[in-house]
């Protein structure tokens, strides 16, 4: 009796531990968690949305019920709109089988992007569960050498490519970038952002420093705005170009022979090739005082923007949403789209400045910057900008 007490005491205790190697107990191992759900305890299928294919044609090839088919199309749009799949996207389908031994959808699983899925939960009751993953973000420095364009120096030297598009921006009053050169070269500071370690964009950029003709031009982060070293707002009254463009077809001259016409007269401005279509924004901000076709120029936007400067847009295909003579207009504002309307070869864009109503050459307009850091943050920007000259 003793002994047999004994031994179901020593059964008890193994079973206890669950697992053995060795004689030794190991801790029972926990399910494998996808989407919050044990996979192990589900059949899971892959799927990719193909073009043209719909939410209720997957879930009819999927075997689901109609009761199933019926709730996902009731599904409020702000918990999941069933008609914005898009072709390409990727989802996965966990299937059960019930005590009939019929495999029933349990829960389907939408990949929006890498960070977010949509788990609708098809059982009991349908509901829609969002899958948002967090972001880490990491403090970086990088330093590229332009050898044909900025966006091939990112791809070059493994750099988000989104730092290309940030930097465009950040220097448009100051860099053009249609006139890099090779051996130009970028130093930047900035946050870059990651989900299970895989890189999916950037943050802020924190500084910057740029190399182009012969000088470096800084850029600091600050009070929502970026600056040189000086605390001089690197945003000026006015942006280099008015579009993005294949190449300069024409200059600024007094003396230009007339593509059409074939007589030499003045070219007041410069012709900017670039496909149809291609959006034309406002310089700068000011109020549109001419909208129309004028003659030879074709459609045609003008803007006054302040006392001293006016610019023009000529040849226009059509113009930007709500631009009317009268209107305010702001800096970066589509006000119409590149043709080829009036005396024209081909789609480009006729970009005219005045100033102080004489016309002057837009490829030598020297543009006013707006207000520096004020006086009383200047030291807390001056010690901003040690760091970030160390951090570059």
């Amino acid at each position: 009796m003793r002994k047999s007490l004994l031994l179901l005491i020593a059964v008890v205790a193994l079973a206890a531990c669950g697992k053995h190697t060795n004689g030794q107990c190991e801790e029972e191992t926990a399910p494998r968690l996808e989407f919050g759900l044990p996979v192990d305890s589900f059949r899971v299928d892959t799927g990719c949305v193909k073009q043209g294919e719909t939410l209720g044609g997957i879930f009819n090839q999927l075997g689901a019920t109609q009761w199933q088919v019926a709730q996902i199309c009731q599904l409020p749009r702000n918990e999941f709109d069933y008609r914005q799949l898009r072709p390409g996207k990727t989802y996965y389908s966990f299937f059960r089988t019930d005590t009939c031994g019929m495999e029933q959808l349990c829960y389907w699983i939408y990949i929006k992007d890498i960070r977010e899925a949509v788990v609708l939960h098809l059982q009991d009751s349908l509901h829609v569960e969002r899958i948002v993953k967090p972001v880490d973000t990491l403090a970086r420095s990088a330093e590229a050498v332009i050898e044909t364009s900025l966006w091939n120096a990112m791809v070059g030297n493994d750099l988000p490519i989104e730092l290309a598009l940030e930097l465009s921006e950040i220097y448009a009053w100051t860099i053009d970038f249609f006139g890099l050169q090779k051996g130009d070269s970028i130093r930047v500071y900035y946050d870059e952002q990651f989900v299970e370690k895989e890189s999916v964009g950037i943050g802020r950029i924190y500084a910057a420093n740029f190399y182009h003709a012969g000088k470096w031009q800084e850029a600091f982060y600050f009070n929502k705005s970026y600056y040189d070293g000086e605390g001089k707002s690197l945003k000026k009254a006015f942006l280099k170009a008015p579009l993005n463009y294949k190449r300069i077809s024409s200059r600024f001259t007094y003396a230009r022979k007339h593509p059409i016409f074939k007589t030499v007269r003045p070219h007041t401005g410069v012709d900017y090739a670039a496909p149809m279509g291609t959006p034309v924004v406002s310089i700068g901000d000011g109020v549109v005082i001419e909208k129309g076709y004028k003659g030879g120029g074709g459609n045609t936007v003008k803007i006054r923007h302040n006392s001293t400067y006016t610019t023009a847009y000529l040849h226009l295909s059509k113009y930007g949403q709500g631009v009317a003579v009268g209107q305010h207009v702001s800096q970066g504002q589509v006000i119409g789209y590149v043709g080829s309307t009036g005396n024209s070869t081909g789609p480009h864009l006729d970009f005219r400045v005045w100033k102080g109503g004489s016309p002057i050459d837009p490829l030598k307009m020297v543009s006013p910057p707006v207000e520096p850091v004020p006086s009383s943050m200047k030291a807390e920007f001056d010690s901003i900008v040690n760091v970030y000259r160390a951090k570059l």
